[in-house]
């Protein structure tokens, strides 16, 4: 029932920060939010995601003190921001919704964006 749509990514040297931005076509407060990525020759992997109840995060391993995921339930949108990026976090990212509880899971998920180039040069 929700559109969504990324942008913010692009290139960036090893180090460098980044943010990305999910625009929902509506309200997004029934939604358990996640990012999402996706790099050549991968399958899709977790990022990090924020509960549409309580607000509590998960962030996977690899991205944890990093990168923090935040919402903006007023404005419909979803923010990633990447910081000390590093070559591996090369990918395409994805915005993710789904109904109830967060889940790390992409199966799960019901909703999802076109998704956003991440480069990081070293």
């Amino acid at each position: 029932q929700v559109q969504l749509v990324e942008s913010g990514g692009g290139l960036v040297q090893a180090g460098g920060s980044l943010r990305l931005s999910c625009a929902a076509s509506g309200p997004i407060n029934r939604y358990s939010m996640a990012w999402f990525r996706q790099a050549s020759g991968t399958e899709r992997e977790i990022v990090g995601r924020v509960s549409w109840s309580s607000g509590g995060a998960y962030y996977a391993d690899s991205v944890k003190g990093r990168f923090t995921i935040s919402r903006d339930n007023a404005e419909n949108t979803v923010a990633l921001l990447m910081n000390s990026l590093k070559p591996e976090d090369t990918a395409v990212y994805y915005c993710a919704a789904k109904t109830g509880r967060s889940s790390s899971y992409a199966t799960s998920y019901n909703f999802w964006g076109q998704g956003t180039q991440v480069t990081v040069s070293s």
